[in-house]
């Protein structure tokens, strides 16, 4: 007895010690965990077409996802560094006025001035809450961009680590899973349940929040482009960030957009961008959505706006990806003890 209490004791100890050793490098390892799951269908896909030689598919399709994936998304970060912190320092010299289209509805719509008023807002209060807001925000993002900059030497280092973790993942993967399901005391139909579960919501809620975010992001920022608008990258960025928001959306960001311009007087402009943002862009997440996701796998629209306003206040602009990716994993293990365990505890 003595024995396993000691074995156990020194099991934990190490397995923790273990864990605390890996922490500085959490990131690269759930970011290569990430990929690999999200592109382990193509992975299985060049596998079978290079007759299962492992190294070489593995090899191929982290190219894939460097050239599809990553150095486009570096590339957007760049330019949104330099967009950001412009933006960042005209709002904060008043270049722009982002109380601008409150101004213009308490002037030519005061309908709506008085009966905001008889519920208790403040419209002056509402101006430089919406002025302060979209300082903090661009100053927030540039900030966040800004450091990834200033610490290249690191960033470097981990974004390599994580590129060799990802080889190997894909490499190696299908021998991890099955190392997973021998050493923990599940059970292993009920672990190969629990890992497959996990992959399964991983890739509906990053497919389902991400892909439709960016289609939305991309669209409306060629719009901005199109008509004008400065920093159109930024605010593209923008809206694939509030594209999670229930309703609402990118249109935090377009709809002020056409209010501004209706204050301006540039009627065609908030025309055409009022059409394609509420014809076009808010209609993508019906349409894609479904397509990409199902109907059955993927996380409720609370869970994945909480998990990504988490991931982000612990791992800044990494925690978008990676707040679902750990809440995925969390709701595979509660359907597992829904599954396995809460049957027995009713009886």
């Amino acid at each position: 007895m003595i024995k396993h209490i000691f074995f156990f004791t020194l099991l934990i100890a190490a397995s923790l010690a273990f864990v605390f050793l890996l922490l500085p490098f959490f990131e690269p390892i759930l970011w290569a965990v990430t990929f690999a799951v999200l592109f382990s269908p193509l992975h299985k896909y060049i596998l079978k077409k290079s007759k299962d030689r492992h190294s070489l598919s593995a090899f191929i399709t982290l190219l894939l996802i460097l050239f599809t994936v990553v150095v486009p998304a570096t590339t957007i970060s760049i330019a949104v560094v330099n967009e950001g912190t412009d933006l960042y320092s005209d709002i904060r010299d008043g270049v722009y006025d982002f109380s601008k289209p409150l101004a213009w509805i308490e002037k030519s719509l005061p309908i709506v001035s008085d009966s905001l008023s008889k519920v208790g807002i403040d419209l002056e209060k509402l101006k430089e809450g919406f002025s302060n807001t979209a300082l903090y925000s661009s100053q927030w993002v540039a900030t966040n961009l800004l450091n990834i900059g200033q610490n290249a030497l690191t960033f470097s280092v981990l974004f390599i680590l994580m590129l060799y973790l990802l080889f190997f993942f894909l490499r190696d993967g299908h021998k991890i899973v099955e190392l997973l399901i021998r050493v923990l005391p599940i059970g292993d139909e009920a672990e190969r349940h629990l890992l497959s579960k996990f992959a399964e919501v991983t890739r509906a809620t990053i497919k389902g929040t991400l892909v439709v975010g960016i289609v939305q992001g991309t669209i409306g920022g060629i719009m901005f482009a199109l008509l004008g608008i400065e920093s159109a990258v930024f605010w593209g960025v923008v809206m694939i960030g509030v594209s999670i928001l229930p309703a609402v959306g990118s249109a935090l960001v377009w709809g002020p957009a056409a209010l501004i311009f209706i204050a301006n007087g540039h009627w065609v402009k908030a025309l055409i961008l009022f059409s394609v943002g509420a014809l076009i862009i808010s209609m993508i997440d019906n349409v894609l959505r479904p397509i990409l996701v199902g109907r059955d796998t993927k996380m409720p629209d609370y869970l994945i706006l909480l998990s990504t306003l988490g991931g982000l206040g612990l791992f800044g602009l990494s925690g978008f990806v990676i707040g679902p990716v750990i809440a995925a994993f969390f709701l595979a293990v509660w359907v597992m003890f829904e599954t396995e365990y809460n049957p027995g505890l009713i009886k």
